[in-house]
């Protein structure tokens, strides 16, 4: 599944990183990430850099619920 550009902005939010946290959390420019985020939908992007945005995610514990029939969105990872 890829991420759209609802639930980077989500996830930041959830985790209340700035642009430059995600940044270097990820290895994405933060220039990058801006233009991510302004996209509608799946972001026009290296597949590598959605990636690497997703890793850095999941590393925090956040995980990506695909649209499904719905809006596509995210949570918090439950605790084992």
């Amino acid at each position: 599944m890829m991420l759209t550009a609802g639930q980077i902005r989500m996830a930041r939010g959830f985790l209340r990183w700035s642009v430059a946290d995600l940044a270097k959390a990820s290895g994405v420019s933060s220039a990058t990430i801006r233009r991510m985020e302004e996209a509608e939908g799946v972001p026009n992007s290296l597949a590598d850099n959605l990636a690497k945005l997703r890793q850095a995610f999941e590393a925090e514990g956040i995980d990506f619920i695909p649209e499904n029939g719905g809006l596509a969105g995210v949570r918090p990872r439950r605790k084992p």
